[in-house]
C-alpha cells in the first residue's frame, strides 16, 4: 500500500512541475574564438547575434588552410561560483572518430545541437571554409541548476592546440511559476 502512496505523490509532483513550471531558458552571453597557429587556423568572424532580450544566436566562420585528419577536442565546462569552477564534465574526445560512430554521450549531445547548422557534417579530413551559422535552438537534456556556464574547447590537430573557442551562457530553470504572473 506505501508503494502506491508514493507513486501517487510523484505523479501529483509531477503534474505540478508539468502545469505549473515554466521552460527552461538559455541565452548565450559571450564567444571567445581564437586561433593559435593563424597558418593553419584563421577566424573571420565568431559572434553572438542578438535577436531579442531572450534570443541569441552563434556564428562562427573560420577556414583551415591545411587539411585536418588528426583532430582531438578538449572540453571543459565550468559554472560561475566566485569565478568560473569545473562543473560536470571535463574530458577529451577524438574527433575524427567521433564523426565516424558518434559514441561519446556528451559529445552526441553537443553534435544533435550543431549538426544541422554547420559545415562540420562529415568525417576527416576537414580543410576550407567551416562553419557554424545561426545556431540558437540549445536543448539540453539534463538538468542544470539556474546559473551562468562557460564551455571550453580546445581544438587539437596532431596533438597540437591549433585555436580555442569558448562560449558563455546563462541558463534559468524556473520549477515555479513567477508572481508577477498571478
Amino acid at each position: 500500500m506505501d508503494h502506491k502512496v508514493f507513486i501517487f505523490a510523484v505523479s501529483l509532483l509531477l503534474l505540478f512541475y508539468l502545469g505549473c513550471g515554466e521552460a527552461p531558458s538559455l541565452k548565450m552571453t559571450n564567444a571567445v574564438c581564437k586561433s593559435y597557429n593563424q597558418s593553419w587556423v584563421v577566424f573571420h568572424y565568431c559572434r553572438l547575434k542578438a535577436y531579442s532580450r531572450t534570443k541569441t544566436s552563434l556564428n562562427l566562420n573560420l577556414t583551415f588552410t591545411e587539411p585536418a585528419n588528426n583532430i582531438s577536442v578538449h572540453v571543459k565546462s565550468m559554472k560561475k561560483a566566485n569565478g568560473y569552477k569545473p562543473f560536470l564534465f571535463d574530458f577529451t574526445l577524438d574527433a575524427c572518430e567521433f564523426m565516424r560512430r558518434r559514441n561519446h554521450p556528451v559529445a552526441k549531445i553537443i553534435w544533435n545541437m550543431i549538426r544541422n547548422v554547420s559545415t562540420v557534417n562529415h568525417t576527416c579530413p576537414y580543410t576550407g571554409l567551416q562553419m557554424l551559422s545561426d545556431f540558437h535552438n540549445v536543448d539540453i537534456p539534463l538538468p542544470l541548476p539556474s546559473g551562468d556556464y562557460l564551455v571550453l574547447m580546445d581544438w587539437l590537430f596532431d596533438r597540437k592546440p591549433q585555436f580555442a573557442t569558448n562560449v558563455y551562457f546563462t541558463y534559468v530553470e524556473d520549477l515555479l511559476p513567477s508572481s508577477s504572473k498571478h
